[in-house]
């Protein structure tokens, strides 16, 4: 019995830690499936992200006595998913995490039950969202959005695809909506025939 690992992807500026926070918000035991934080060396008041901040020594000592089950660089920062999350898919139950675009083929390769999930949003929706963020140049989110069309290109083409560009709860319905059709089936509700 193993639980399956929801990778979601998307473009900084997709929306991904809303959705997934919005999910958080929704989740019932029905579902059997949890939303993974991320330890991360980034200050906790910086990005929005609900993760657990690290300092850079911590992380180390983490990553040294094998505490994550993936972990990356990127923009500055270490990223690690807890080794928590093999416990819970041995269990049998579904986790959600997001993922990083760069490390998606190693863990892919690492999870048989992994699903990639993509975070879709239009262009111009995105350069909207990065400019109104404000924490890059016009330059910097030009070079952001074009290295993003290169790996969105480069995904697998079985990737899922949850749309956020409408309202918040739009993509949280369709997030829970793809982790409900993947429920466990004794975790499955039950719906009444009457």
């Amino acid at each position: 019995m193993s639980g399956k690992l929801l990778y979601l992807v998307g473009a900084s500026g997709s929306g991904k830690d809303s959705l997934l926070e919005g999910c958080r918000q929704r989740l019932q035991p029905d579902h059997g499936c949890f939303v993974a934080h991320r330890y991360i060396t980034r200050a906790a008041n910086i990005g929005g992200e609900n993760h657990i901040h690290l300092s850079a020594d911590e992380f180390d000592m983490r990553a040294s006595m094998g505490m994550f089950a993936m972990q990356w660089y990127s923009h500055g920062y270490s990223y690690g998913i807890g080794a928590e999350i093999d416990n819970w898919l041995a269990k049998g139950v579904n986790v959600v995490i997001n993922g990083s675009r760069e490390y998606l083929r190693i863990a892919m390769h690492s999870y048989p039950n992994l699903i990639p999930v993509l975070v879709e949003v239009d262009s111009e929706s995105l350069h909207q969202r990065l400019l109104k963020r404000g924490r890059e140049s016009e330059t910097e989110i030009l070079q952001r959005l074009e290295r993003h069309r290169q790996i969105v290109d480069s995904l697998p083409a079985n990737i899922m695809r949850i749309d956020n560009n409408t309202d918040l709860k739009h993509g949280v319905d369709a997030l829970l909506k793809l982790i409900d059709s993947l429920a466990p089936e004794p975790m499955k509700p039950v719906h009444s025939t009457h």
